[in-house]
């Protein structure tokens, strides 16, 4: 397990000569990214978002009057990582609370442990129901959060937007059978879809690290649907469409918050018109003063806007609860966070609904590959009421 200390001690022992600290212990938060491995790119932004956070809190005083240090673990996307990271940060790092990770997986596979230690996580963009939800009981788990919204949400924006917005009425999906995440969000396009009144001409899967998705996509083509829908990671939606077009199968795709503009690299042109359902509007006039200083302190553009920007604000949401609290302790830190009313982060003011921990009426952006970017459309709030 790598762990990601050497920026943040010199960063400590510089801001230590600025700001006059008392004699406690700092106040520690963890994170865990994916560093390395699959999704790395996402991992990579959120760490630079969260120390750009915590150097600004440091700047400004600190919290109570104390330090804050940053701990971070890469979790490498595999969820025997984030169980170790996260039994570490509880035990030996003592934080007080956790950001990250951005996939539903492993912060479920990790909830046990921070359940226990009695320490609360904030996913980033970890969508799956389950994550905050007992569902069991429909209770939230007590120490899991969210700052993102949900699959069953992102399943049912993609469905309507193609039905009621963009007059399609078939549709086919292919997910994959392995993640949490993706059979979700399926599960939700389907039945989404079909009560409008279209037509689900099939659904094909395939396993986390496959590269070829021809056979699906031949069988996909056969059914002739106007639109496919791809509820799974940039990686596997950058080939799916590239190998469509080499397919001659041009089919209106849409697909969910696993989106990247990195995939541009790797699927090229046969993503002009392309639909993506996203957490931002990435031209958002708000989110510009935190890319500014993101370019400022790293000497470059971010291109996982949407990842810089949850970290941030998870450590910003953070750091308000343990202000509220008034102490530095994961109990007193989770109740303050469960009782969070209007706090104004950079892409949202967020209430939280203590039923559920998840924010309140968090609207989605959708997003159009136009000339090779990324372009905002709308804002959609889906009109349904089944």
């Amino acid at each position: 397990m790598r762990r990601v200390l050497g920026v943040l001690a010199v960063i400590s022992v510089l801001l230590g000569a600025c700001v006059a600290w008392g004699a406690e212990e700092p106040i520690r938060i963890g994170y865990l990214a994916t560093l390395t491995g699959e999704g790395s790119t996402w991992g990579q932004h959120e760490q630079d978002g969260a120390v750009m956070a915590v150097e600004e809190i440091n700047a400004a005083g600190g919290l109570l009057g104390r330090k804050v240090e940053l701990v971070i673990y890469d979790v490498k996307g595999r969820a025997e990582d984030a169980i170790n990271a996260a039994r570490r940060l509880v035990t030996q790092d003592k934080v007080v609370a956790i950001g990250g990770t951005n996939y539903s997986s492993l912060n479920i596979a990790a909830r046990p442990i921070i359940q226990e230690a009695q320490v609360p996580m904030i996913g980033s963009a970890t969508t799956n129901p389950v994550v905050t939800v007992n569902p069991d009981t429909n209770e939230p788990w007590p120490y899991s959060f969210r700052i993102c919204f949900t699959d069953p949400y992102q399943g049912l924006v993609m469905a309507s937007y193609l039905y009621q917005k963009l007059g399609l009425k078939t549709a086919a999906i292919i997910g994959d059978v392995g993640s949490d995440y993706s059979e979700g969000m399926k599960q939700y396009f389907i039945e989404t879809f079909e009560k409008l009144g279209g037509t689900v001409a099939g659904s094909w899967g395939f396993r986390g690290g496959d590269v070829d998705f021809r056979a699906q996509l031949t069988e996909v083509k056969a059914k002739a649907p106007q639109a496919l829908a791809m509820p799974y990671f940039y990686k596997e939606m950058a080939l799916t469409i590239k190998q469509a077009a080499e397919l001659d199968f041009h089919p209106v795709f849409i697909g969910g918050d696993g989106y990247s503009p990195n995939m541009y690299e790797i699927a090229g042109d046969a993503m002009e018109g392309s639909w993506w359902v996203s957490h931002f509007d990435y031209d958002d006039p708000v989110l510009q003063p935190v890319l500014e200083k993101y370019r400022k302190r790293y000497g470059k553009e971010a291109t996982e806007i949407g990842n810089v920007v949850f970290a941030y604000d998870i450590i910003y949401w953070i750091a308000d609860a343990i202000q509220r609290a008034g102490k530095a302790e994961g109990p007193a830190v989770r109740d303050a966070l469960e009782s969070t009313k209007d706090l104004k982060l950079t892409h949202f003011t967020l209430t939280l609904d203590p039923k559920t921990h998840n924010p309140l009426n968090k609207p989605a952006a959708i997003l159009q590959f136009r000339k090779g970017k990324p372009v905002y459309v709308e804002t959609w709030q889906p009109q349904v009421t089944f």
